[in-house]
């Protein structure tokens, strides 16, 4: 499985949610509303979850082994870094 694709859209607030990302999968499959959590220990990714009707959040897609967690993780935060540096780039250009 290769992650070949990543969408990030960043997130203006002051929250821990920093950015929603989108992953496509060999080109085939996408999954969206992925969001990257400032957490107490570092970056890391949510899946995509939805509120059950008892309060509690259940994930809608989510990986089944930790390999491909970590592979998803490591391509999103990739992404979330350069879009930061990109953007600090262009800050100091205005």
């Amino acid at each position: 499985m290769q992650i070949t694709d990543v969408r990030l859209r960043r997130v203006n607030s002051e929250g821990r949610m920093k950015a929603i990302a989108s992953i496509t999968i060999d080109n085939e499959f996408v999954v969206h509303d992925i969001r990257v959590i400032d957490g107490n220990n570092g970056m890391f990714v949510a899946m995509p979850s939805k509120r059950t009707p008892d309060g509690e959040f259940r994930d809608i897609a989510h990986p089944i082994s930790s390999t491909t967690r970590e592979k998803i993780q490591a391509a999103v935060l990739a992404e979330y870094e350069r879009a930061a540096v990109e953007e600090e780039v262009i800050e100091e250009g205005a």
